[in-house]
């Protein structure tokens, strides 16, 4: 969970049991490093208007506090020759449940592996070739439980980050932006009415 609070003309964001508080500059900094890891810290100087040392200074500091926890680099399944993408729902037997996440630890098909609420225990993601491979995959995990497959046909919303607090689109909610009440739609809602 995140709070946000004014304090004078500075908003800052805390985030809960840490001891990190974020400014409006370290939220923009946040958004530069979402748009691209790769940034210099002299594009992100420029960005933010801060010097260079700075802003290295605030980026190890985010860094530090777990907000920022790594950098990776996102390859193409389909470059890869892993074009079928499908997420895979397991329903536990009785005492199968250590032995489901420690096969999905093991697999490098299994992109994520959640434990999860409702009739079913699990939700794993995979990346493979094709149906024969993932029929494979499947023979390894039907002992364990009951599976039910969806194989994705599209992502309308490829994966993302978190959203950053103090900026989104939101549409038919009211926002105070500088003291000033803003309907509809908005870019930067910190305070919401």
């Amino acid at each position: 969970m995140v709070v946000a609070a004014a304090i004078g003309n500075r908003r800052t964001v805390q985030p809960d049991g840490n001891n990190c508080s974020l400014d409006a500059v370290d939220i923009c900094l946040l958004r530069a490093l979402l748009d691209n890891a790769r940034a210099s810290t002299a594009a992100l100087a420029r960005r933010v208007g801060l010097s260079a040392p700075t802003v290295t200074e605030r980026v190890r500091r985010l860094e530090a506090a777990g907000v920022i926890a790594g950098y990776r680099v996102v390859l193409s399944p389909q470059m890869l020759g892993l074009p079928l993408m499908a997420y895979i729902r397991i329903r536990p037997t009785t005492g199968h449940w250590g032995s489901i996440a420690n096969l999905a630890q093991r697999t490098l098909q299994v992109l994520e592996c959640h434990r999860i609420s409702g009739q079913d225990g699990f939700l794993i993601k995979v990346q493979v070739a094709d149906v024969g491979e993932l029929e494979a995959l499947l023979d390894q995990f039907v002992d364990l439980g009951e599976t039910t497959t969806s194989i994705v046909q599209s992502s309308p919303v490829p994966p993302r980050g978190v959203a950053l607090p103090g900026r989104g689109l939101v549409q038919g909610r009211r926002f105070v932006r500088d003291g000033e009440t803003v309907a509809g739609h908005t870019e930067e809602p910190l305070g919401v009415r």
